[in-house]
């Protein structure tokens, strides 16, 4: 690497790299992995863990739901709106197939956006994973742009062997025999306008794709439909889905983004790399706002070596940092003095960074203006797109049950019951034994009237209708008017209690977890015996924990779902 590219940079990229590779793995795996010294991992280790990008759990280290900030400066910069993720949830919808966006990656295809059905036989893939062109549909669309210096890099590529190592998003098993002519392919594609997979990525899976343009022309997206052998042949998909994909993808090149560069790096930047959204129609719900930032801000670089000292490896921070400025490229790309503003540092510091991460194939430069690359999203992208609700919860509830050495838990409203979806328990003699599917009516509990709170009123009247309440205990409140109070109190106070009202001895402090919209989306809460201590004081100890958590669920929340659906129970 040249003098001036950011040592410390390069390192924490290349453990990022195969901690996505392995997640859960421990300092001296990654030591391995890297060829870095331990103290160096260690290091890199304590500053991806003070930036919130990794959790440690023991000796175990994970990709922490902040780290898709990263992923996400990509797929902003790249013109990918909330409007274009959702139209391809509602044509998963109208076709009863899974949908995606791909772009292309040095020789490879990177998923941006999926929408999934839910079956028994589902794919798989997530934003974030990368094929090799010769084994998907959108390869085909993508390489007729090839230029021959391309064309001779797949052929290396190709001729060194198995593409496992360079594609693990590649399902197990043997590659099709005989391979698969990527040529022919193509020249079909140039010819008809279309491509088509027919079982080269794994046997039964079938897919057909059409090119998205830009104004220039040039192939920015491949949208495609994935089926299975046992609901169509190749061709009979090709015939019922080729229409209403070509009328799609006119209308997003017609969207305000689709003249913006997609950031390809289809003639630069990253080769195949060293190393989509669920629920029926994923993208629903899907937010792009503004702000590559969503989980709020970073610890400062200068605070943090402050209080780390040697082990907070602050290049590392500001390379990063640079990184998620470039969500801010919108079209062409950003000039180094708006990097250097948008960060807080100086030219030349910016300027190395920028360099290192061009030398890493994160960054394209034309001179004048940096954009960021696809292939931003294998640094933990696809893994942590993979999570739920429940999953991105978890942490944060053992967290929790840790601080307050009693048992918390998150339910989301189901009809009129709450449905516990994630808990974490404490070990005491006297403890609440709840497990994850149980059901409880809402109007007695605290996460209950949470959840209703969070109704518009009339579906809040409606539900306690649907079912008038009953007494479980002899202080349960049931009146109807009573119970309407209650749950304008929790709304405007943002949290609920309900004291010995579903079960004697039992008393609970729910608040509200929210998603980048406002909406209530799920209750956190803590459950404890009653005893002596009045609720008040229940009620005041207990609150600022919870709100704590709730804003750390939030965070990660609204960080993975800007442009992918979270699956909600």
């Amino acid at each position: 690497m040249p003098e001036e590219s950011v040592r410390p940079l390069e390192r924490g990229l290349a453990v990022l790299r195969a901690l996505t590779l392995a997640d859960g793995a421990r300092a001296g795996d990654l030591v391995r992995a890297t060829g870095l010294a331990r103290a160096t991992v260690d290091r890199v280790v304590a500053t991806l863990a003070r930036l919130g990008y990794v959790r440690v759990r023991g000796q175990g280290l994970h990709l922490a739901p902040r780290l898709m900030e990263l992923g996400n400066a990509y797929l902003a910069a790249s013109g990918l709106t909330g409007e274009v993720a959702a139209r391809t949830a509602r044509l998963a919808d109208e076709l009863d197939e899974s949908v995606s966006l791909a772009v292309p990656d040095g020789d490879g295809v990177r998923f941006v956006t999926q929408a999934a059905r839910r079956r028994a036989m589902s794919v798989a893939f997530r934003i974030g994973d990368l094929l090799p062109p010769e084994r998907c549909a959108p390869g085909a669309l993508f390489a007729a742009a090839w230029d021959e210096e391309r064309w001779a890099a797949w052929r290396a590529r190709v001729a060194a062997g198995p593409a496992r190592d360079a594609f693990p998003a590649l399902p197990p098993g043997p590659a099709p025999t005989p391979p698969p002519d990527l040529a022919a392919r193509v020249a079909h594609s140039l010819r008809t306008g279309w491509a088509l997979d027919d079982q080269l990525i794994e046997p039964g899976l079938i897919a057909v794709a059409v090119p998205v343009r830009d104004r220039s022309g040039r192939v920015r997206y491949a949208l495609s439909a994935v089926s299975h052998t046992s609901r169509h042949s190749a061709d009979d998909l090709a015939k019922a889905m080729l229409p209403r994909l070509r009328a799609e993808a006119e209308c997003l090149e017609g969207l305000a983004g689709a003249g913006a560069d997609a950031g390809s790096g289809a003639g630069e930047g990253s080769g195949a790399g060293e190393g989509p959204h669920s629920g029926e129609g994923s993208g629903r719900g899907s937010s792009a706002g503004p702000s590559p930032t969503a989980g709020g801000p970073l610890p400062d670089p200068a605070e943090a070596k402050a209080e780390l000292g040697p082990g907070f490896l602050q290049s590392l921070a500001r390379g990063l940092a640079v990184l998620r400025a470039l969500g801010e490229a919108r079209g062409d790309g950003l000039p180094l003095t708006a990097l250097a503003a948008a960060t807080g540092l100086p030219r030349a510091t910016a300027r190395r960074c920028l360099l290192t991460l061009q030398q890493e194939g994160y960054a394209a430069h034309d001179g004048h203006l940096y954009r960021p690359l696809p292939r931003i999203l294998e640094l933990g992208h696809a893994a942590l797109s993979r999570l739920g609700f429940a999953e991105l919860a978890e942490p944060h509830l053992r967290d929790l049950a840790d601080r307050v050495h009693q048992s918390a838990s998150v339910t989301v409203l189901d009809g009129t019951d709450i449905l516990y979806v994630a808990r974490a328990a404490t070990v005491r003699v006297m403890s609440v034994r709840i497990t994850v599917g149980t059901r409880f009516p809402a109007y007695p509990t605290a996460m209950g009237r949470v959840l209703l709170a969070g109704l518009p009123a009339e579906d809040r009247a409606r539900l306690l209708k649907a079912a008038p309440p009953r007494a479980p205990t002899t202080h349960t409140v049931t009146d109807p008017d009573a119970l309407t109070r209650i749950l304008e109190r929790a709304e405007s106070d943002g949290h609920a209690t309900a004291d010995q009202e579903l079960e004697e001895g039992l008393r609970s402090v729910a608040v509200p977890v929210r998603d980048a919209t406002g909406r209530v989306v799920a209750a956190l809460n803590v459950a404890q015996h009653a005893g002596p201590e009045p609720l008040d004081a229940t009620r005041d100890a207990l609150l600022p924990a919870l709100r704590e958590t709730a804003k750390a669920i939030e965070s990660d929340l609204h960080t993975a779902a800007r442009f992918n659906a979270v699956r909600l129970p």
